[in-house]
């Protein structure tokens, strides 16, 4: 292998498995640009198996279920409960056994661009996804926790399949189905985790689409939520259709 170039072994290198033969040969040759390749692969394998480890860990509850018997488990989770405006929106996802993503996790502790990739992943290697959207003025009418409840209803019933389990983040739901409440689930399971992105993405997009419609409120930007530049443009602009009139400070542009 000393005949060939740096180059060429990182090319071989980046093929190879751990156990492969070659590796040991490689440590035999003392060239710096060699041995540096050959840093590169042990770091890069201690990180692939900590991400196997990690999303091992997000398996516990699924997998018990499976070996329960239980082979549609819907992992059920929302975003919107925090903004002044839009809607609240939940995601239901059935995901197959044998589903492999590294690195998901909790939605919010991920960039835009990884949770789009994700969001991709996910939507074409489901089972089935379904989701529930509770519009502002509902959200109004029945409060945002009744608004949360009854999206996440709405994502279960727009399943292509009825789940035979329902692992939920943190809400307890009245439904035919077994289910379990899971605190911080959307970091816990892998359900609920590929859930959330679904429905950050889904959300995401949609205040993307009403900052055109919208504009001055920054909801391209901040999604709804009451940042500076948002409480600016309801200073300024005034109340949209799609804000929480009986979220403070929306309700309190009403009064003027």
């Amino acid at each position: 292998m000393k005949n060939m170039t740096i180059k060429e072994i990182k090319s071989l290198v980046d093929k190879m498995s751990k156990d492969d033969p070659l590796m040991k040969r490689l440590h035999q040759d003392k060239r710096k640009g060699v041995q540096k390749i050959i840093e590169n692969y042990n770091r890069n394998q201690q990180r692939l198996e900590k991400e196997k480890e990690d999303f091992a860990i997000l398996t516990v509850f699924e997998k018990k279920l499976y070996g329960e018997g239980f082979s549609l488990i819907a992992g059920i989770d929302e975003v919107g409960r925090g903004p002044l405006a839009g809607p609240v929106v939940a995601a239901a996802v059935i995901l197959p056994q044998d589903f492999y993503l590294a690195g998901l996790n909790d939605s919010k502790k991920l960039s835009e661009s990884k949770r789009n990739e994700y969001f991709d992943v996910i939507r074409e290697e489901a089972h089935s996804i379904g989701i529930g959207m509770i519009e502002a003025d509902e959200i109004d009418s029945i409060n945002i926790y009744e608004a949360t409840k009854k999206a996440m209803l709405h994502a279960i019933a727009n399943l292509d399949y009825q789940p035979d389990y329902l692992l939920i983040d943190a809400m307890k739901l009245q439904t035919p189905y077994p289910q379990e409440s899971i605190i911080k689930g959307d970091s816990r399971s892998i359900s609920i985790a590929a859930a959330s992105i679904i429905a950050k993405v889904t959300r995401d997009k949609l205040m993307k689409d009403y900052a055109v419609k919208y504009p001055g409120y920054g909801f391209e930007q901040n999604a709804g939520y009451g940042t500076r530049e948002h409480l600016d443009g309801l200073s300024e602009k005034g109340v949209t259709p799609i804000h929480r009139r009986s979220f403070a400070p929306v309700k309190d542009c009403d009064l003027k």
